[in-house]
Parts: structure tokens; sequence; C-alpha cells
């Protein structure tokens, strides 16, 4: 047996571990082979088994310590090795949003349909919605995503943003230059900019939804008076250890740069970084581990409290991006009505579903669907939903169990795209929830 062979094998042991690294944002250390790590210096002038050293910049080489994100890879070849890129048009993604075509309508929408033809992940991707521009590094573009197909020769990285992978049906198993993320529905995956990737499908099939961050990284919000424990824990996220891929042939890397897609001849898998090193790297998140935070006296709080990550802005206490999660949870609120109220917002709202149903919408909110609120569009609680909860016996707890709602916060508008406001799962009807609202008001009685 030839040594190639040998970190051939010990490579594939190590995809096999599956293992994960807990921590958010933590300087972390991993090699897929003993000694694959330089030791006392990033940038030896041999590094071990003939590796070369690379560093992955995830923010300005000045960025405050505790905000500067970077890895040192030492690979088998350097990510430079590919011929030139060329415009693509695969998937049907966007990072450019002209003035919305829809106004200020409330849209929702059916889920996305299974695709007949094989299509993988990056094919299936659907833009619905976006703000900013990644030149400028701000705002977000919102895709959905439907695929059967697993990527085998095709490699992907987004040069424009990091993507926050939210599955809805069917398992992701997302194998990335720093290791491999198994990913399911209720469970979230947080891709940097820039990192290479390949998606399969374990369950041959999946839809979900994806959050394209053009501006700052995502962050764990502070808790302020919370106290120092509550909502999303560091501990429960998980960053992959190191696991290479050694192979050789006929591939193609596909580049998002600047809203187009771009793809390049490439001789050798570039999932190849046998050890890492630092806080710039994918990671998971187990939806199911939130610890949620409510009221114990009266009155619903404003859904800032169901925060799990955060895109912060230039204007303080007002995100790019806020990612917001409604999982089970008690309500005991006396003299209140208890689910979400109506309202109007500063920011615009896109939310989908996971798993169950939401307790704002007792109809037409399936899981796979998803909703655009814009700002100052009013919504709330559907007719049927407002009929059962201002009657509800507040003596009693409303135990609301298998769910897993979210929703993508952000400053700006979101503009639907003319493929999303034209697409077949639009719900025309959808502003009817509303018209069954009965007139209550009387003067004479209080």
């Amino acid at each position: 047996m030839n040594d190639r062979t040998t970190a051939r094998r010990t490579a594939t042991a190590a995809l096999d571990e599956r293992a994960y690294q807990a921590g958010f944002a933590n300087h972390f250390a991993t090699e897929a082979l003993p000694g694959a790590l330089p030791e006392g210096r990033n940038s030896p002038q041999r590094p071990p088994y003939g590796l070369y050293a690379e560093q992955l910049s995830g923010t300005a080489f000045t960025a405050p310590r505790a905000r500067n994100r970077r890895s040192w890879l030492y690979r088998i070849r350097p990510a430079a090795m590919h011929s030139p890129f060329r415009a693509t048009t695969v998937g049907r993604t966007q990072s450019r949003f002209d003035p919305s075509p829809a106004g200020p309508n409330q849209l929702r929408w059916d889920p996305l349909p299974m695709p007949s033809a094989p299509t993988d992940f990056i094919e299936g991707l659907f833009t619905m919605a976006g703000n900013g521009e990644p030149g400028i590094q701000s705002g977000c573009a919102v895709h959905l995503f439907a695929a059967n197909a697993s990527m085998r020769d095709r490699f992907f990285y987004d040069a424009d943003g990091e993507l926050l992978i939210v599955p809805q049906h069917g398992r992701l198993r997302i194998c990335t230059e720093l290791g491999i993320v198994d990913v399911e529905p209720q469970e979230v995956a947080v891709i940097p900019r820039g990192v290479r990737m390949r998606v399969e499908l374990p369950d041959g099939s999946s839809r979900g939804y994806v959050c394209e961050n053009f501006g700052a990284l995502f962050q764990l919000p502070d808790l302020g008076p919370i106290g120092s424990n509550g909502l999303a824990n560091p501990r429960d996220f998980q960053t992959p250890v190191a696991a290479y891929e050694d192979r050789e042939g006929r591939f193609q890397l596909v580049a998002k740069f600047m809203g187009s897609m771009w793809v390049a001849d490439i001789d050798h898998s570039p999932l190849d970084v046998v050890a890492w090193h630092g806080n710039y790297a994918p990671y998971k998140y187990d939806l199911r581990r939130f610890n949620t935070i409510g009221s114990i006296s009266f009155d619903h709080p404003d859904p800032s409290i169901f925060l799990v990550l955060q895109s912060p802005s230039d204007t303080p206490g007002v995100d790019n991006i806020d990612f917001v999660v409604f999982p089970p949870r008690w309500l005991v609120m006396q003299d209140t009505f208890r689910p979400p109220w109506f309202h109007r917002n500063y920011a615009s709202e896109f939310m989908g579903l996971v798993h169950g149903t939401y307790d704002a919408k007792a109809e037409g909110f399936v899981p796979g669907g998803a909703s655009l609120h814009n700002c100052m569009s009013g919504h709330g609680p559907d007719a049927e939903t407002f009929d059962k909860a201002s009657s509800a016996d507040l003596s009693k707890p409303n135990v609301i169990v298998d769910t897993m709602a979210f929703m993508f916060e952000t400053r700006w508008v979101l503009s639907p795209t003319a493929q999303a406001v034209d697409s077949a799962q639009r719900q025309h009807e959808y502003y009817r929830c509303w018209q069954g609202l009965r007139r209550n008001f009387d003067p004479l009685q209080r």
C-alpha cells in the first residue's frame, strides 16, 4: 500500500466520523492527518505532507480582534488552480433588485414543486426577494430551493455573501473545504462567503430556504437584561472537523459573483484541505435547542426575543438581517391576546414554515411555503385565529407543540422578483384571510 492510498483511506475515515467542534466562532484547530497543522507558525517554508498554506479571510485584515474572522488552510493544491471563469446561466438566482413590482401588498406562496428533471442544489435555487447588493456589502437575497440530485463533479462557492440554509424537506450533506456538515429539517447551516462546497442529498430530494447575507457576518445577539444565558447558546453550534478529498478528474467550479453565475473547469476536487485552524468556517445549529424566552405575566413581547442570529448594520440596534425562529413554547400570559398581535413594522419580514402549523395562521401557510410583509404593510393573525384567541380560556396555558416557523427580517424593503410575483405558487387570494374580521365596535359597551 503506497502513502497516497494510506492518506486517502485516512481521509475516508475522517469523513465517516461526521465529528464536530462545539462553540460559536471559536478559534478551532483540526487536522485529518496527524501533524498536518504546522507548529508555531502559519506559513512555514515547507508545510507538512507537501501541502500549501493559504489564508481565507472573511473580514478586513484590520477588523477589531473580536470581529476578525479568518482561517489558515493547509491544502493539496492552492485555490488559484483552475481555468478562467466564463459566464453561465445555471440556476434562477438574482442579486440585483429593481423596485418592487408588487407594491406594498402582502404576499404568500405555496411550496416550490419538486423538479421532474435531475436538479442539483444550485440548479434548484429560485430567488424570491432581496435588497441592497453584494458590491456594497449590504442587504440580502432570499431564495427557495428544490432539488432531487446530488452534486457529484460540480462544486460551488458564493463570493456575494454567506449562506444561511434552512432545509424544510430532506437532509443535506454539505461537503465543504473545511469539513462535512450534515443538516436536517429543523436544523440550519451557515456556509461562509467564499467557502467551496458540494451538496449531496442523502434522502434523494430536498427543499427549503436560503438567506444570502451580503452584509456583516452573522453573530449571536447580546442578551442585555436577559442575562448570561438563553436564546441560542454558543455551545450548541457545531463546526466540522477537517476532512479532505484527494480526487483528480474533470470537474466544474461554479462561482456566484456580483449576482451572476460563473463556471471554471478544474482538474481536481477543491475540497482538498487536510488541516485548518481559525474562526472562519461553516457551522450548523439545531433550532430545537433554542431556549425560548417569553412573558409570564401579560402581553406578547416583541419578536426580537426569538432572535437566533443577527447581521448588524452601521446603525446600532438596526440590523441588516435578523434570523428569528418560532419553536414549540408555552403561552401563559393573562388578560392577553396570546398570538402575535396585528402590527406594521419598520422592518420587512420574509417568513417560512419548516414543520407543523404557525399559531398566527390557521390555514394556507404550509411547510415549505413563504410570506412577505414589507415595511409598514399591515399583517397579523387571520380571522379564524383571532376569533379563537379572543375567546380562549386564559386560565390554561396555550401549549404550542409540533411546529417550527422562522423569519428573515431586514431593515431594507425586500423587493420581490418578477419570477416570484408571477410564480404559479403565489396565493393571489392571500388578502382574504383578513376579510372575515368582523366589526365588533360598540360605543355603548366597554
